[in-house]
């Protein structure tokens, strides 16, 4: 099951103490309290897997290694280990704490979360001509520590958005095999499904019903994977007693969510062609092509239609 939102409390780790200590080498009296080491700071990273929030599912605290008190002879404690973890690219990190909201966008992209303490200063740096044998030290500052909330929110060049059982996940598959799971009976995925045609990601947006937009079905839990899609693919079956309105149903609920989705280019597809009369076919995209004059019908087991959908692909991607 994917995992896209989860609050999580992260920890840096403490710097050491300073150290307290005196030269012990003949003839080379003095302070030689050494610093303690910086703790651990923990950092999140984009990477391309986007189950990678999974490692949260049992796990919801992130702790980085404190920092080593210092030694004498000038022996600085070791630094603390940071803390690397990989999550999604598209994933926003709310801070819970400042109300700080930053973005994961691109893969490789790292960002510090906490910053570990820095280590507390020796004897030896309070050494002066009229304090000779100093015995201050400092204690390591204490790491920050944050309640963390991750939400995933996707980043794709296409999102495909219809009613359940409207032929996305089917389309994905045979645009990039996908292998995302598909039926002949009205359910939706359970999860977003990612697929990639050459350069272009696309996103098979889990079905979105009436009221999705107020949190009815899966609501709003979907909705905001398709806020970033660049251009959308709504996809209406021909099964449909009545395909403007499941048309206008999807564009409402779009719309409810963000005004800015209802603005986003789309291209409209009459899905499963194969499965109505000639006749019947034609009226229906008739009225679709009043709503969007570039409708298109089309089927999986139609070869023709397919390479109208990659023609259409082809043409973002020299255009991205």
């Amino acid at each position: 099951m994917l995992i896209d939102d989860i609050t999580i409390r992260v920890k840096a780790g403490n710097g050491g103490d300073g150290a307290v200590a005196f030269n012990k080498n003949l003839m080379s009296l003095g302070p030689a309290g050494a610093d303690g080491g910086k703790g651990g700071s923990v950092y999140f990273e984009g990477v391309s897997d986007l189950g990678a929030l999974s490692q949260f599912r049992n796990k919801k605290e992130i702790v980085s290694e404190d920092g080593k008190n210092g030694k004498g002879q000038f022996s600085d404690g070791p630094d603390g280990e940071d803390v690397i973890f990989r999550v999604p690219v598209g994933t926003v990190v709310h801070n819970l704490n400042t109300k700080e909201d930053r973005e994961i966008i691109k893969i490789g992209e790292r960002i510090l979360i906490a910053q570990g303490g820095k280590g507390g200063r020796g004897n030896f740096q309070f050494r002066s001509s009229t304090n000779t044998s100093p015995r201050q030290f400092t204690r390591g500052k204490p790491g920050e520590q944050f309640n963390v909330r991750l939400e995933l929110k996707l980043i794709a060049d296409v999102g495909f958005v219809g009613y359940p059982n409207a032929g996305k996940s089917s389309l994905l598959n045979e645009l990039t095999n996908a292998n995302s799971k598909v039926a002949n009976y009205p359910f939706t995925t359970l999860e977003p499904n990612l697929g990639v045609y050459y350069e272009l990601i696309l996103a098979d947006i889990p079905g979105i019903i009436e009221g999705a937009s107020v949190g009815k079905g899966l609501g709003i839990k979907f909705l905001k994977h398709i806020e970033r899609t660049k251009i959308i693919f709504h996809l209406v079956s021909t099964e449909s007693s009545d395909v403007v309105k499941d048309y206008k149903i999807i564009k409402k609920e779009l719309a409810n969510y963000s005004k800015e989705l209802a603005e986003r280019p789309e291209y409209l597809f009459l899905s499963k062609s194969d499965m109505v009369e000639p006749a019947e076919l034609k009226k229906k995209l008739a009225l679709l092509k009043k709503l969007n004059k570039n409708a298109v019908a089309i089927s999986i087991h139609d070869m023709d239609s397919l390479e109208k959908v990659k023609k259409i692909l082809n043409k973002i991607s020299t255009e991205k």
